[in-house]
C-alpha cells in the first residue's frame, strides 16, 4: 500500500538539521539567536517523526499492511533499477517507533545538558542529522538505500564524537570510529554485491532478495552472510571491530546515549534481522554470528569490571548487551534478539543520561570514585539510573529480565550448552559491573556532606519517562508461561523466528538460574563496593585494566606497521627509486643538451658554416641523383 508519510518520518528530522545548520550559520556570521529556537526545532521535528510512525503503527495494526513509497528513481542503466523507496512493514515500524519516540527524550535532555554551549545550534544540526540518518538505514526498501543511511549514521559519529575539536584527543576518538567503521563497511558493500549477483541480478529490493533466494548456491550465500555481518562488526561494536566504542565516549553525553540507544550500534542487529531470509540458510554463519556475540558479550563485561569512567563502564556494557542481541539472531531467534533492543534502548538511554546529570553536576568529572569523593544530592537521578541498573542486570519484572531470559533460553534450547554458560556468566558479570558502578558513584560513603544540585526539566523529564518503560516495557512480550501474548514475537512473525519450545518446569528453573546468578553479582558488588573506601580509588591497572592490551596490540601490528610501511614508501620507493630514476633521465638529457649547445652559439660564422654543409650536403644530392638517372 503506498502512503506519502513514509518519507516524511525521514524529512521529519532532516528538515530540522538543515533549519538549525543554516540558523546556526546565521548565527555566526550576522547576529547570535537564541538558543530556544535552536532547542524548539531540534526537539519538535523528532516528536513529528514519532507521530508519523505512529500513525502508521495504528494503520498496520488495524488492518495489517505493508506500506512502500517510491520518491524517484536514482538509476536506471539497462533495466537495471534502483529506487529512491521506503518500506514501512512491521520490522521497519518496530524499529522506527522506539527509535523516534526515545531519540526525541534523548533530543529534550540534550536542550538541558548543552545549554550554554557555544556549539548548541551546530549540535541540534548534527543531532538531527543523525537522527534521519538513522530513519534512512530502518525504512530503505534496498540495501543501497540502507547503506546510505549506514554511512550517514557514520559520519554523523564522527562529527558528534569529534564535536569539541579543539581538544586532539576528541578528534582522534572520532577518526578512530570513522576508519574502523570503513572496515566493516567495506564488508558490508561486498556482502551486497556478492548476494546481487548470485541471485543473478533478479533485483536489489529486499521482497525481489528473499522471493529468489534459492537461486544462489548455499556456498556464495554463506560468503555473502559473513560479509554483510563483517559490517555488523563494526557498526555495532563487535569482536575483533569494537575498540572504536569506548574512545566515542569522549562526546558529548547525549550523543553517547543517541549512539548506544536508539541508533548506530543496533543498526547491526537490524541489519541481519532485516535480511532474516539469507541467514535462515545458512546455520553455520549463523553459528558464527552467535559465537562472535557471546565472545563479544563475555569480553566487553571483563573488561568493565576493572574500568574507572563511568561512560565507559556504560559503553562495555552495551557492547556486551549487543553480544546477547547476536546470540539470538545468529541462532535464528530474530524477534527475541529484536525484542532486546527495544528493552535496551529505555535502560541504556536512561543510565547514560542518568550518567551525564551526575558528570554535569560534578563539572565533567567522569571517574567513579572521584564522583563519589564529591557526591552531589541528586535523587531523580539516584532514583532512575538504579532503576536502569536492576533492569540491565535482568532483575523481574523489570524489562530486562524477560528479554534477556529469552535470549540464554533460547541457547539452551539449541542445546549450544558452551554458549548458555558464556551468557549466564556474562549476566553474573553485568550485576556485578553495573552495581560496582551504583554502589560507588551513589551509595559508598565519602565522608563528606552531600550537596544538593539542581537538575533541569528537560533532564529529569526524559528520565522519568525512560524509567517507566525500563520497568514495564518487558510485559509487551509477557511470557506465554506467565499467561501472556508474547505481543512482539507475534508482531514480527514475518521474521519467521525460532520459539521457545520447552516444558514449563525447565522454563522455569532457567528463570530462576538467571535471577539466581544475578542476584550473586548483586551480592559480591555489594559486598566489595557497599562500604569501599572512596579515598583509596582503584587504578586501571593490570591486564584487564588495560583492556588486554588490545589497542596496543592494534596500533603495533596495523597502526605503526602501516605507519612504517607508508615511511618506507615515502623515503625509499618514492624519494629514492622513482624521484631517483627521474632525476636520472632528465639529467642525462640535460647533459645530452650541454652538449649539443656548441650548435647554437650566436655566432655568425658558425651559422655561415651550417648553411655551406646544408647547401653543400643538397647539392651532393641533387648531383648524385642527376648521374644516377
Amino acid at each position: 500500500m503506498n502512503t506519502p508519510y513514509l518519507v516524511w518520518i525521514i524529512l521529519a528530522p532532516l528538515i530540522g538539521a538543515i533549519l538549525n545548520a543554516g540558523f546556526y550559520v546565521y548565527s555566526i556570521k550576522r547576529k547570535p539567536l537564541p538558543e530556544l529556537m535552536f532547542a524548539l526545532i531540534g526537539t519538535i521535528t523528532p516528536f513529528i517523526a514519532f507521530l508519523l510512525t505512529l500513525n502508521l503503527f495504528l494503520d498496520i495494526k488495524a488492518s495489517d499492511v505493508i506500506f512502500h513509497q517510491s520518491v524517484f528513481t536514482w538509476l536506471d542503466i539497462n533495466n537495471f533499477t534502483i529506487e529512491m523507496k521506503f518500506l514501512g512493514d512491521k520490522l521497519a515500524i518496530f524499529m522506527a517507533m522506539f527509535v523516534t519516540f526515545v531519540g526525541w527524550l534523548i533530543h529534550i535532555y540534550a536542550v538541558g545538558y548543552m545549554k550554554n554551549d557555544e556549539g548548541f545550534g551546530k549540535f541540534f544540526a548534527y543531532f538531527n542529522l543523525f537522527l534521519a540518518s538513522m530513519l534512512i538505514l530502518v525504512l530503505a526498501d534496498n540495501p543501497i538505500i540502507l547503506f546510505i543511511g549506514w554511512e550517514g549514521v557514520g559520519v554523523c559519529s564522527y562529527l558528534l564524537i569529534s564535536f569539541y575539536y579543539t581538544d586532539a584527543q576528541n578528534v582522534i576518538a572520532g577518526n578512530k570510529a570513522f576508519i574502523v567503521n570503513r572496515v566493516g563497511d567495506l564488508g558490508f558493500i561486498l556482502g551486497v554485491i556478492t548476494l546481487f549477483f548470485a541471485l543473478h541480478k533478479t533485483g536489489l529490493d529486499f521482497a525481489s532478495m528473499e522471493a529468489n533466494i534459492g537461486l544462489a548456491p548455499s556456498g556464495v550465500l554463506a560468503l555473502a552472510g559473513f560479509l554483510l555481518f563483517v559490517g555488523a562488526m563494526g557498526k555495532s561494536a563487535q569482536v575483533p571491530l569494537y575498540v572504536w566504542l569506548p574512545d566515542a565516549m569522549a562526546g558529548p553525553t547525549p550523543i553517547s546515549a543517541l549512539i548506544h540507544a536508539a541508533t548506530m550500534v543496533t543498526a547491526g542487529v537490524y541489519m541481519v534481522a532485516r535480511f532474516h531470509f539469507l541467514y535462515t540458510g545458512v546455520e553455520n554463519v549463523g553459528v558464527f554470528i552467535s559465537y562472535i556475540g557471546a565472545i563479544s558479550a563475555l569480553f566487553a563485561a571483563i573488561i568493565a569490571t576493572r574500568q574507572t569512567d563511568i561512560k565507559k563502564i556504560l559503553a562495555y556494557s552495551t557492547m556486551s548487551q549487543l553480544g546477547y542481541m547476536f546470540i539470538a539472531v545468529g541462532l535464528g531467534f530474530y524477534s527475541s534478539g529484536l525484542f532486546h533492543v527495544f528493552t535496551h534502548a529505555f535502560f541504556k538511554a536512561m543510565l547514560f543520561m542518568g550518567a551525564g546529570a551526575a558528570i554535569l553536576a560534578l563539572h565533567h568529572e567522569q571517574n567513579i570514585f572521584k564522583m563519589a569523593q564529591h557526591r552531589v544530592y541528586q535523587p531523580i537521578v539516584k532514583a532512575t539510573f538504579l532503576i536502569g541498573v536492576i533492569a540491565i542486570s535482568g532483575i523481574p519484572p523489570f524489562s530486562g529480565f524477560f528479554s534477556k531470559d529469552a535470549i540464554l533460553a533460547a541457547a539452551f534450547q539449541k542445546g549450544d550448552y558452551v554458549l548458555y554458560g558464556m551468557g549466564i556468566f556474562t549476566a553474573f558479570l553485568t550485576a556485578f559491573y553495573m552495581f560496582r558502578l551504583y554502589f560507588v558513584v551513589f551509595v559508598a560513603p565519602n565522608g563528606h556532606d552531600v550537596h544538593h544540585a539542581s537538575t533541569d526539566k528537560t533532564i529529569t523529564f526524559p528520565l522519568i519517562v525512560l524509567a517507566i518503560g525500563a520497568v514495564f516495557a518487558g510485559f509487551l512480550n509477557f511470557p506465554a508461561i506467565f499467561g501472556g501474548g508474547e505481543q512482539v514475537n507475534v508482531w514480527l512473525e514475518q521474521l519467521n523466528s525460532h520459539e521457545l519450545h520447552m516444558s514449563h518446569s525447565t522454563e522455569y528453573l532457567l528463570m530462576l538460574t538467571s535471577v539466581v546468578v544475578a542476584a550473586m553479582g548483586i551480592l559480591v558488588a555489594y559486598k566489595m563496593y557497599g562500604n569501599f573506601d572512596v579515598s583509596k580509588p582503584e587504578t586501571e591497572d593490570g591486564i584487564i585494566g588495560h583492556k588486554f592490551y588490545v589497542d596496543e596490540f592494534y596500533d603495533l601490528v596495523f597502526v605503526k606497521s602501516l605507519k612504517s610501511v607508508s615511511r618506507f614508501l615515502d623515503e625509499v620507493i618514492d624519494a629514492k627509486v622513482i624521484d631517483g630514476f627521474l632525476m636520472l633521465v632528465c639529467k642525462e638529457f640535460i647533459d645530452f643538451g650541454k652538449k649539443l649547445a656548441f650548435l647554437q652559439n650566436a655566432n655568425v660564422r658558425f651559422y655561415a658554416l651550417y648553411m655551406l654543409i646544408g647547401m653543400s650536403c643538397a647539392f651532393l644530392y641533387l648531383y648524385t641523383t642527376l648521374i644516377g638517372q
